[in-house]
C-alpha cells in the first residue's frame, strides 16, 4: 500500500458511521393555532396526528398560560392524546416572550426567567421531551417599530425619506451583553439537566444569535455537548446562509431542525413546495452527516390550505429522506 492509499484507508476508518435509520419527521402545533397567548395545541395535536407525523413540538406562548394553561390535569390529558396517536413531544419551546428577559444585565430580571425557563422544563419533562427550546433573546437595549424585533428585516414599501432603523440605547455595551448572555446560557444548561433535558438555541435575526457562526461562537464559550442548535431553514436564507453549507457546519452541534420554504428574494416564507428552498439538498447534507433527529415543519400563516401544505411536506420528507 502506497502513502497516498495509506492516508486515505485511515481517514475512511476515523469517519463517522451514521447510525442506522433515518431522520424523524415532526410537524410544530404552532403550524395550526395562532402564536396569541390564548392559543392552544388541543385540536393541532388532533390534526397532526390524524396525518401521520411523527412527532410534534408544543410551546408556552406567554407568561400567563402557565398557570392559567399549562396544569398538571391539561398535562395528563395532552399526554393521552398524544399517546393515542404515538406522537412524540421532539422538543418542547418557550416563545420568546416568556423569556426575554434572559439577556437583561441586570441579575434579578435574569434571576427571574431563569426561574421561567426552569418551569418550562419541568413541563416539558412531564411530556418526555428530550429538549427545551428557545429562540435567542435579543438584547434588551434595542428596539424596533415591530414588537417582535426578528421581523423587522426589511421595509416592503418604503415612504419617501423612511429610513430602516432600530434604535439603541445610551451606553450599550455589547461585550457585557454577550458576557452575561454566555453565563445565562450555562445556568439554563444546569437547569435543563436537572430535568434530564439538553437545550437547543434557535437563531433569529437582530438576537444574540442571528446564525450559525454566532452560534458556534457561544458553543465555544459554553462547550457543553448538552447546547445544541436549533437550525431553521428559512431564517438560514434569510441571513444569507445556505442551509446545507450551513448543517455541515453544526453537524456536531446539530439537534433539531426548523424547515420552512423561502421566496426567492429570500424575504418571505410561503406555503412548502411554493418557494425556493432546495429541501433535497438539505437531506441530503442531513443523511450525510447522520443527522438522526426531527425536521419539525413550521409554516408561517398564509391564506390557503394548511392541512394539504402540511400533507405534502410530510409526503417529501419521506421521499427525500428515504
Amino acid at each position: 500500500m502506497n502513502r497516498r492509499a495509506f492516508l486515505h484507508s485511515s481517514l475512511a476508518a476515523a469517519a463517522p458511521v451514521p447510525p442506522p435509520g433515518r431522520p424523524r419527521i415532526g410537524c410544530g402545533s404552532f403550524c395550526f393555532h395562532s402564536f396569541g397567548p390564548q392559543a392552544t395545541p388541543d385540536d393541532a395535536i388532533d390534526i397532526i396526528g390524524r396525518m401521520g407525523f411523527e412527532g410534534i413540538e408544543l410551546i408556552i406562548l406567554s407568561r400567563e398560560s402557565i398557570a392559567a394553561y399549562w396544569t398538571s390535569a391539561k398535562i395528563s390529558e395532552l399526554k393521552r392524546k398524544l399517546d393515542s396517536y404515538r406522537l412524540q413531544v421532539s422538543q418542547f419551546i418557550l416563545f420568546q416572550p416568556v423569556v426575554e428577559g434572559l439577556t437583561s444585565l441586570n441579575r434579578a430580571e435574569r434571576d427571574r426567567n431563569l426561574d421561567l425557563f426552569e418551569t418550562g422544563c419541568r413541563i416539558g419533562s412531564q411530556f418526555g421531551a428530550p429538549i427545551i427550546n428557545i429562540v435567542a433573546p435579543w438584547p434588551r437595549e434595542l428596539k424596533g417599530p415591530v414588537d417582535y424585533l426578528p421581523r423587522y428585516y426589511d421595509i416592503d414599501n418604503p415612504k419617501p425619506g423612511e429610513k430602516f432603523h432600530i434604535g439603541i440605547a445610551p451606553g450599550f455595551d455589547w461585550d457585557a451583553v454577550w458576557a452575561a448572555y454566555v453565563d445565562t446560557t450555562k445556568a439554563c444548561l444546569q437547569r435543563a439537566k436537572a430535568h434530564r433535558m439538553k437545550m437547543t438555541i434557535e437563531h433569529h435575526t437582530h438576537t444574540m444569535i442571528p446564525g450559525v457562526d454566532a452560534f458556534l461562537r457561544l458553543w465555544d464559550a459554553v462547550r457543553d455537548p448538552d447546547l445544541g442548535y436549533n437550525l431553521d431553514t428559512g431564517w438560514t436564507a434569510a441571513h444569507r446562509d445556505y442551509p446545507p453549507e450551513a448543517i455541515f457546519k453544526v453537524r456536531r452541534q446539530l439537534m433539531n431542525l426548523h424547515v420552512r420554504d423561502i421566496d426567492g428574494h429570500m424575504r418571505s416564507f410561503p406555503h412548502i413546495g411554493q418557494g425556493v428552498m432546495d429541501f433535497k439538498a438539505i437531506c441530503d447534507a442531513l443523511k450525510a452527516t447522520g443527522f438522526r433527529g426531527f425536521l419539525t415543519l413550521e409554516q408561517d400563516k398564509h391564506p390557503g390550505d394548511m392541512q394539504a401544505t402540511a400533507r405534502r411536506y410530510l409526503a417529501m420528507m419521506k421521499e427525500f429522506l428515504a
